[in-house]
């Protein structure tokens, strides 16, 4: 298979490593970018995995809290310039609005939905592009709940290029909730606890991690040691609870939340375009293709 200069600047984009060593990697693994972050991981060249693509898209998180109910969403649009119209931000707030009071099963049930005005969800988002000229599409979105004892963590950083929605119970601290969804802007962890994490996705990193020991030359008979100490490290990664507290690096996560009397039962962290891939565009055209619209 033949190896692009794109393959080769994605992998770089995903494990931090040389250019040389990631061309190697995907050669080697005959263009497979998994089994190519795999062998960077192996040969103790590349950071962690991260299975997020970069960031492309445009557009904004929201976030709305109506007593015991809540909806975090993602609308996308085709630039940040329209990302801060204000018909653009008054279009995601009416989004938000519908969502939590239809509560759909999914984005294309929403948009099939009649809103209050009478127009389907879907025809008032193609209404705003024709207003505003841009493609326009409401991405996501997740509905959560909790009762009068618990308490609902809304954060959004950047203006809504980020959007956390977490739940404490046992709690109706919200500035302690929000502090928790604020860590996880910060930290981007996957889960909440060590428990949420499969099996198969531990025994996979245990694989990776102990063919990095032998890899460094390390003796056989405490390489297994070694794999289980840097397993634990692998867990303060990718689980909030075990992560060192960002307002508090002395404390975790876990410790604080402990502390207000409440339990993290969950959250939900949307970043803007994460996972879509955007066309990369000369910058100065996208400027120009903006003045030429108005």
């Amino acid at each position: 298979m033949a190896i692009t200069a794109q393959m080769v600047k994605e992998l770089r984009e995903k494990t931090g490593a040389g250019m040389m060593d990631c061309k190697k990697a995907l050669q080697e693994t005959n263009g497979d970018m998994e089994q190519a972050i795999d062998f960077l991981r192996e040969k103790g060249i590349a950071k962690a995995a991260k299975k997020a693509d970069r960031i492309a898209a445009e557009g904004t998180t929201y976030i709305l809290t109506e007593g015991n109910e809540a909806v975090i969403l993602e609308v996308n649009s085709e630039t940040d310039f329209v990302a801060k119209n204000e018909g653009f931000q008054v279009l995601v707030k009416e989004i938000a609005e519908h969502l939590l009071k239809n509560k759909p099963a999914s984005a294309e049930e929403a948009n099939a939905q009649t809103m209050e005005n009478g127009d389907t969800v879907e025809t008032r988002i193609n209404n705003a592009i024709a207003k505003i000229g841009e493609k326009l599409s409401l991405r996501r979105f997740e509905i959560k709940t909790k009762t009068d004892n618990d308490a609902f963590g809304a954060y959004l950083h950047m203006g809504g290029r980020i959007g956390v929605l977490s739940v404490l119970e046992g709690t109706t601290d919200e500035a302690a909730a929000k502090d928790v969804s604020m860590h996880i802007a910060a930290l981007n962890p996957k889960y909440v606890s060590r428990d949420e994490v499969s099996q198969e996705e531990v025994e996979h990193e245990r694989q990776i991690l102990t063919q990095q020991a032998l890899n460094e030359g390390k003796p056989e008979n405490i390489v297994a040691k070694m794999v289980e100490g840097r397993l634990s490290k692998y867990f303060e990664d990718v689980c909030v609870l075990d992560q060192a507290f960002v307002k508090n690096p002395d404390q975790k996560v876990r410790q604080f939340v402990e502390s207000k009397g409440g339990t993290l039962r969950g959250f939900t962290r949307y970043e803007v375009g994460e996972g879509i891939e955007k066309r990369e565009d000369n910058f100065a055209e996208e400027v120009m293709n903006q003045v030429n619209k108005k």
